[in-house]
């Protein structure tokens, strides 16, 4: 059925014009290949190959792309690329050709992937005008409805399987991207170590209340955060799910934050990241942004003069913990909208909001596996979780382990600036400990005396800085002298009395007490 046009004699005609655009087809060249090695080729000029295997009729030569199909996508050839490496390799290692290759493509219906269970599906095709396209010049795809928009996104974010084309390695400029690396264990000596383990988001779903998850206009900080930046999924407009543009927006603070329910700390942050986002809010959309807090903390640097611009753009700051969001209407204005229970301390009053999105302002909460982080560093964590520091004052960046530092918010919540000005002297205590070339020990460490040591092993467990073990071939407790603390522990716990103090023996001691009652 497909047209093949014929000339009508004597019907030429001459047309004058200003510009001539030619538009060229294209033809596979395979004249060489097929003359020269004897391939058999279609009527349309291209190679005959195995729709499966892409295997010609002479054993061992392969052909894909447009030299089989014609003129096709880049896709397509992709894949054909592919999937004649795997004949090529099964060919040279004497395996079936055609086993087990079904799901390999084109697909003519719906499979399951024995894998991942998700189906892998045809492309949605584009819809077109009819054959009536031909006596005019109208476009002739006229694009997607929404429901084929839909399902041919689920059916892209759904495939979950990468083709291996390496177009991502040649695009990388900084070749960041290198498809020849391989899995591999490294066992370095380092002399120090910085913990910059960072932090993890509250989870909202643990405040019900709130209506994360419930109510698909209630988003975390993280989110909105995405939908502001140029390259996040809709280009930096802020929209709803339903793809429209929310009249209000409701900001609360402090969400997994100076909560006894969930965590009593501040997160620090909280408070001017929710500044931002109400200020792009309000930029992007022309909202009405209302900003529930507890208290305003806007310390530092130009914080404080960033929260006075934000009252002058009109946003509205309440002052009061939000008891719960919902979508319960008690009045018309509130129909549709989702509705902010708070308290405004200020004046006194139960309000309710109605509006059409919610941001959730979530903190800061230590990494799920921080107490084994501790442990394997031998460090100490506070009642939170945040790995504790040697002083708060005088030692911000070191550990009780002498050569292992801190830097960032594993150690405390902190914003971007702190993380810095905290990783440039965690690299500076490092650097100053490797030019040294060696460790100041404690003057106070403790010692075994072998010949009391009975090797109960009572030391070992209550050492806190795991400096003490059992030397397997004497049965005698060893102390770690770049360990030890001085703390005294194993010295007050020894039954034997093996383990001693250096400046704290008994007889100096007694030596001290004798010397204070001589006074008397």
């Amino acid at each position: 059925g497909r047209p093949r046009p014929l000339p009508i004699e004597g019907s030429e005609f001459d047309i004058q014009c200003d510009a001539v655009i030619t538009t060229i087809g294209q033809v596979p060249n395979v004249e060489a290949l097929g003359k020269n090695l004897g391939l058999a080729l279609s009527r349309w000029g291209t190679l005959e190959a195995d729709s499966l295997t892409l295997e010609t009729d002479l054993p061992g030569v392969f052909a894909g792309g447009d030299c089989v199909t014609g003129p096709d996508v880049v896709v397509q050839a992709m894949g054909a690329g592919r999937k004649a490496a795997i004949s090529i390799h099964r060919y040279l290692n004497g395996l079936d050709l055609r086993a087990d290759r079904q799901l390999e493509g084109p697909f003519e219906a719906t499979f399951e992937i024995d894998v991942t269970g998700e189906p892998v599906k045809r492309r949605v095709p584009m819809p077109e005008i009819g054959l009536a396209r031909r006596h005019s010049f109208d476009e002739i795809h006229t694009g997607y409805t929404e429901e084929q928009a839909v399902e041919e996104a689920c059916r892209c974010l759904n495939c979950a399987i990468c083709s291996d084309c390496h177009l991502c390695s040649e695009v990388c400029e900084p070749k960041a991207i290198d498809y020849t690396m391989q899995d591999e264990v490294l066992d370095l000596n380092v002399g120090t170590i910085v913990l910059a383990t960072g932090f993890k988001t509250f989870e909202p779903e643990r405040i019900p209340q709130y209506g994360y998850g419930k109510y698909p206009n209630v988003y975390t900080s993280l989110e909105v955060e995405r939908l502001v930046n140029a390259s996040g999924p809709t280009s930096g407009e802020l929209v709803l799910r339903d793809g429209g543009t929310p009249g209000a927006v409701g900001i609360i603070h402090c969400v997994g934050s100076r909560d006894h329910n969930t965590n009593a700390y501040c997160s620090k942050v909280c408070c001017m990241y929710s500044l931002k986002l109400a200020h792009l809010i309000k930029e992007r959309t022309g909202a009405e942004v209302y900003n529930f807090y507890i208290d305003m903390r806007s310390a530092g640097k130009g914080y404080e003069e960033f929260y006075d611009r934000l009252l002058e753009e009109g946003n509205h700051f309440i002052r009061g913990r939000v008891a719960d969001v919902t979508d319960w209407a008690m009045t018309d204005d509130e129909a549709g909208k989702l509705v902010i229970r708070a308290e405004d301390t200020l004046i006194g009053v139960v309000r309710r909001i109605p509006v059409d999105m919610v941001v959730l302002a979530v903190g800061m909460e230590p990494q799920s596996d921080s107490e084994d982080v501790r442990r394997l560093f031998n460090i100490s964590c506070s009642n939170d979780g945040w790995f504790l520091e040697r002083h708060p004052k005088l030692a911000p960046v070191s550990t009780f382990t002498d050569g292992v530092f801190l830097a960032g918010a594993c150690q405390a919540p902190k914003d971007i600036p702190d993380s810095v000005a905290q990783a440039g002297a965690a690299a500076s205590e490092a650097l100053a400990l490797m030019d040294h070339g060696f460790v100041e020990l404690e003057p106070n460490i403790a010692y075994i005396t072998e010949e009391d040591c009975s090797g109960c092993k009572t030391c070992i467990p209550l050492c806190p800085y795991t400096a003490i073990s059992l030397d397997a071939a004497g049965g005698k407790a060893l102390i770690n002298e770049a360990l030890c603390k001085g703390c005294g522990t194993c010295v007050a716990a020894c039954p034997s009395g093996s383990a001693r103090q250096q400046l704290f023996s008994d007889e100096q001691i007694f030596a001290e007490i004798e010397g204070v009652l001589s006074y008397v």
